[in-house]
């Protein structure tokens, strides 16, 4: 124990230019300042979309420590947490964008100072310990996952668990103390539980603590890292083995292996116009196809210079400093892995290449990258580099180096700004704060279910894009039943609006004249004029009742459902599921029977009146 892998060997700069640690300490938490700042403008200017309406309609649905909400397979993740933190926040906050907001601020600040944590360990006080702190802070790889709660639920805290866990190790492997596996183990558990691709996080924590000590020049790096850490890597395999066993036998992958033609699109799509581009604060420009989420679309110029200033500075890196070249391999194998993980999980017919351009499923990799960069400033320089270390002279003097980390961060924030405008192109969040404003205001009549609009939630959410779930959480609304006196429906902009019965079928107008279909106490068929296919049907139920009371109505061997009816000349609107030629009524009260008359059975159509 106690090899030296925290301590700068080869400053960057003069001694006597360097600032006290305290200065840089200063500079640095006010760079996380701005960038909570920044993000804190973008998350509270967002609102919650497409999947944060499932969790917060699951979270409602379902008992909160419930296993059936904890461990849901949602598209394939493994994310008891992440349910945990919606479904805490739902309770707290029911459908209060800010709330959610909060979460992702919080979140964010985390990673950023974890992330400055493991670069004063690797860097200490120096300018150039700055200047890649900003590059992550601002970097628009992070954006869109930063953006959408339920990726933030997701990627921010692999990020932090990434940045930590690799700073624990570094810890352990300088001092010894048994503190750093205990607390790395921790994170670890705890990132397992946010995502399961947090069970890269030993793995890339040991990588950092190797190369670490690669570059500082120790024998056999590999061995030593493993050597030093081993309390933390031993935990942390029982660990992710534990895990393991329960993804496996909660999560279902569904995982595609892409052809190769298909694989190298993507790769283009992630890399090309995805991370490259975003390395020099691209991509400037985002598309989107409502309702899906902005996607990174670069100018071919950035891109070409992306890949330009990419290799040069990968020739100069490997020209000027000493033991760097697993540092860029590493940090691209851990690209690549990305990008291969989002192939095997979201390839396939219904998938479009720009899915790898959302820059979601690389979002973590600018810790890595921040890492990478800290380590090859930390490596020894070579005396004999040429012309290519005049070249990296120039360009790590002061004003020139400040220069470019200021241009780098003013081209960040261009890609932040244009994003926030796509972003705010939400069509759902008018649907919601409308719906909200129309329930609250018709809360005394009893609504059907129905889907919400297309620009909300699409109907492969299903059952979770249905109304009753999406506004479960409201206490100001209507309630959602199987049966209403009054049909209304939510139009596409969220108004609460009449709505009437597109008929496929018509209930017969009955055998009793001066009353259609008598029933009595021990119930009767309803025919209709003619059999419907199985499907979720609503009926206009023209009735006569003696008493009030309830009744259960079915369609053929569908499941009954209980309509309140009251005394007198009435008519209830009945939502049930099945198939058949009748419907079946029997009365549930005491003494009460009706009279039922024709009235049409079908699909809900929406009017054109608003409920007043």
């Amino acid at each position: 124990m106690g090899t030296d892998v925290v301590a700068p060997r080869d400053p960057c700069v003069p001694p006597a230019s360097t600032p006290t640690a305290r200065r840089v300490l200063a500079v640095a938490l006010l760079l996380v300042l701005a960038q909570t700042i920044t993000r804190g403008v973008l998350a509270v200017d967002g609102n919650l979309y497409w999947d944060d309406l499932i969790l917060t309609g699951r979270a409602t649905a379902l008992p909160l420590l419930s296993p059936e909400f904890l461990f849901h397979n949602h598209d394939g993740h493994f994310m008891p947490a992440a349910f945990l933190t919606a479904g805490v926040t739902t309770a707290l906050a029911p459908l209060q964008w800010w709330a959610a907001a909060a979460t992702l601020i919080g979140l964010q600040l985390l990673a950023a100072l974890a992330v400055l944590r493991v670069l004063w360990l690797l860097l200490g006080p120096r300018p150039a310990l700055l200047a890649v702190l900003a590059l992550y802070l601002f970097a628009p790889l992070t954006l869109p996952a930063f953006a959408w709660w339920a990726a933030g639920l997701n990627s921010l805290p692999l990020q932090a668990a990434l940045a930590w866990v690799a700073g624990d190790a570094l810890l352990l492997a300088r001092t010894g103390r048994r503190r750093y596996a205990v607390t790395g183990t921790v994170v670890t558990v705890v990132a397992l539980a946010f995502f399961e691709k947090s069970v890269l996080v030993p793995f890339a924590a040991y990588a950092l603590l190797a190369l670490t000590l690669r570059v500082d020049g120790v024998a056999a790096p590999l061995r030593t890292a493993w050597r030093e850490g081993r309390r933390l890597w031993l935990a942390a395999a029982a660990v992710v083995a534990v895990w393991a066993a329960c993804y496996l036998a909660v999560a279902t992958t569904g995982m595609r292996v892409p052809a190769p033609a298909e694989a190298a699109q993507f790769a283009h799509h992630g890399t090309s116009l995805g991370v490259v581009p975003a390395m020099l604060g691209g991509p400037w420009r985002w598309e989107r196809w409502p309702p899906g989420p902005p996607w990174a679309n670069p100018p071919t110029g950035l891109v070409v210079a992306g890949w330009i200033v990419l290799l040069g500075t990968l020739v100069v890196t490997l020209r000027c400093t000493q033991r760097t070249g697993w540092v860029w391999a590493a940090a691209a194998a851990y690209v690549a892995a990305s990008e291969a993980a989002m192939m095997l999980a979201r390839s396939g017919p219904g998938t479009t290449y720009e899915i790898a351009q959302t820059l979601r499923y690389t979002s973590d990799g600018a810790v890595v990258l921040a890492f990478g960069f800290a380590l090859i400033v930390r490596a020894p320089r070579r005396a004999d580099a040429g012309r290519v270390g005049a070249v990296a002279r120039h360009l790590t003097r002061p004003v020139v180096a400040t220069a470019i980390v200021l241009g780098l961060v003013a081209s960040s924030l261009w890609s932040t700004v244009t994003f926030a405008r796509s972003w705010h192109d939400n069509p759902g969040a008018d649907y919601l704060a409308t719906a909200r404003a129309s329930l609250a205001a018709h809360r005394d009549v009893p609504l059907l279910d129905q889907p919400v609009s297309l620009m909300t939630l699409l109907p492969v959410a299903a059952p979770w894009n249905s109304a009753a779930h999406v506004f479960a959480p409201l206490a100001d609304r209507p309630e959602f039943a199987s049966s209403t006196p009054e049909l209304r429906a939510l139009d596409e902009s969220g108004r609460l609006v009449e709505a009437t019965i597109g008929a496929v079928r018509w209930i017969g107008p009955g055998t009793e004249p001066g009353c259609g279909t008598r029933i009595g106490q021990a119930g009767a068929p309803v025919p209709l004029d003619g059999p419907v296919m199985i499907w979720e049907w609503t009926a206009q139920l023209n009735y006569f009742a003696s008493v009030d009371g309830t009744v259960a109505v079915g369609l053929g061997a569908g499941e009954p459902v209980t309509v309140p009816v009251r005394r007198g000349l009435n008519r209830a609107y009945v939502r049930m599921y099945g198939t058949g030629t009748e419907l079946s009524v029997r009365p549930l009260t005491p003494g009460l029977e009706l009279c039922v008359g024709a009235g049409p059975v079908g699909v809900v159509v929406q009017g054109t009146v608003t409920v007043p």
